[in-house]
């Protein structure tokens, strides 16, 4: 498991570590990424709470016929 201290870019102070995803020879692999900074006076500034960009596709839901 990946245990590195995730800073912001911008500021420098600590976030939390997220999980994305992305598919490598047709299997979804779990990638350890920082998460949102939520120290007020930064510039890239997410509030608590809110709704994540999402950046990448979602996985395709399987259907049944």
């Amino acid at each position: 498991m990946d245990r590195e201290q995730r800073v912001c870019s911008a500021c420098g102070q600590p976030v939390q570590s997220v999980i994305r995803r992305h598919k490598t020879l047709g299997a979804w692999v779990p990638r350890w990424v920082p998460g949102p900074c939520h120290n007020p006076k930064c510039e890239e500034y997410v509030e608590e709470g809110a709704q994540p960009a999402e950046d990448e596709p979602e996985a395709p839901t399987a259907r049944t016929s």
